[in-house]
């Protein structure tokens, strides 16, 4: 029997990928030159795909790394010479202020207790600082920002650039790029794909950033600065030999997305979350571990309880062949994540929601 993996990522692999990893094979992907016409070919139709899939506008570039945790340290050094801002709400908002104070930056923090989300007014203060770095969908603990909230900070914020997480939200949130400078994602949560690739998108206003702040002789990296990315993508390459795999089949599941419909991925995201809140809320074992309904992430729902009981219930949803995620750090055992991606079927939620009905 086929086992269902409801991990918040590396997560289930999206339902086509065995079949392009075919095609892949068959075409030498793996072994054609980084700078030959056929890869370019390939990095030009997964650029035009995530472009629609998520509706990027003509002013932003969009580049990939080798991880989401690489575009937290590029960021840092290519759009701050001195000061960052930083909303933290979970373990992985807490990691991007790690490596601003790593860097050397003079950092602000504001700080809410974990599965809570900010309150709009502290979204909306001013901050002095160039960067400002908030996580979109927090996967440490299933709080997601509404959108309407996160554009709060670009209104009260004009001047300085605004960093967005959507590491396991992307391609969900139809987010209005008008509102933040720069996002970025990896493959291995929504776009269900081998890890190993991330996507950064950027606005013009970045890119003056990158190239004031060379001109100055700060130094913004190596291989992977802004400008050197930004100047091979131009010719659909980059500046090292990079995971060419995975940009092909990221590529191969976009255009998949995009002839699903991003409107039916996030209705039928809706309506399996709602499936699993719906249990959590009825049940006498768990509850919601987000409690105000407006922050509760669409794209991994947790769950808190007694610690034999989560132990008891993954052991059960293993038992149906179905992987769900453990707590992450202190909330390893008191908390479960499922993730629901668009990889994940009706039927596996309602199985998971009808596991949780009779636990």
């Amino acid at each position: 029997m086929k086992k269902s993996f409801l991990t918040p990522g590396p997560s289930e692999l999206y339902f086509t990928v065995p079949d392009h990893l075919k095609t892949a094979l068959q075409d030498h992907v793996c072994e054609i030159s980084h700078r030959s016409k056929a890869f370019q070919d390939i990095v030009q139709h997964t650029t035009e795909q995530l472009r629609k899939l998520l509706a990027i506008p003509t002013n932003f570039h969009l580049v990939f790394t080798s991880s989401a945790t690489e575009i937290w340290e590029r960021i840092v050094q290519n759009l701050s010479a001195t000061s960052t801002y930083h909303l933290v709400n979970g373990s992985f908002s807490s990691k991007f202020y790690d490596f601003a104070v790593q860097l050397g930056r003079e950092t602000t923090i504001y700080h809410v207790p974990e599965n809570q989300g900010f309150e709009r007014e502290i979204l909306a203060k001013p901050s002095a600082a160039e960067l400002i770095c908030l996580t979109h969908n927090e996967t440490s603990t299933g709080v997601m920002t509404p959108l309407t909230d996160i554009a709060l900070v670009r209104a009260t914020n004009p001047r300085s650039l605004v960093a967005l997480d959507m590491v396991s939200s992307a391609p969900y949130p139809a987010l209005d790029f008008s509102q933040i400078d720069t996002a970025f994602f990896s493959v291995q949560k929504c776009f269900g794909l081998p890890a190993g690739l991330g996507v950064w998108i950027f606005n013009d206003r970045c890119i003056e950033k990158a190239e004031q702040l060379q001109k100055n002789k700060q130094i913004l990296g190596t291989y992977h600065t802004l400008p050197s990315l930004l100047q091979n993508s131009k010719k659909y390459e980059t500046p090292e030999t990079p995971n060419m795999l995975g940009i092909y089949l990221l590529g191969k599941v976009a255009e998949d997305m995009n002839q699903r419909g991003i409107q039916t991925i996030r209705q039928e995201t809706d309506y399996k979350a709602a499936l699993l809140y719906a249990q959590l809320e009825k049940s006498k074992v768990f509850s919601p571990a987000v409690t105000e309904k407006r922050f509760r992430s669409q794209t991994v729902v947790v769950a808190a309880g007694e610690a034999e009981k989560i132990k008891q219930f993954l052991a059960l949803c293993q038992s149906h062949q179905i992987i769900v995620g453990a707590g992450y750090g202190k909330a390893k055992d008191t908390q479960m994540r499922i993730a629901n991606f668009p990889t994940h079927s009706k039927e596996v939620m309602q199985k998971v929601a009808d596991l949780l009905e009779n636990f």
